[in-house]
């Protein structure tokens, strides 16, 4: 759920700012840029599969001609 922590971190980030707390903003933004991450392994293993997919289709279709 990289939006929960990307939405999470954002929230520690401003309170550490509003509470003048380094370490708690910098644990925001690890956690932000955590989630990122996640959301970018996600789209990336989505577009995997589709390739793995369409190449099987193609597989198919080839082997019936």
């Amino acid at each position: 759920m990289g939006w929960l922590d990307k939405l999470m971190g954002r929230s520690k980030q401003a309170a550490g700012d509003a509470m003048d707390d380094p370490a708690m903003h910098e644990e925001g933004r690890h956690q932000e840029a955590a989630g990122e991450a996640d959301d970018s392994a996600s789209m990336h293993e989505d577009m995997a599969q589709e390739e793995r997919q369409r190449e099987a289709t193609e597989r198919a279709e080839s082997d019936n001609t």
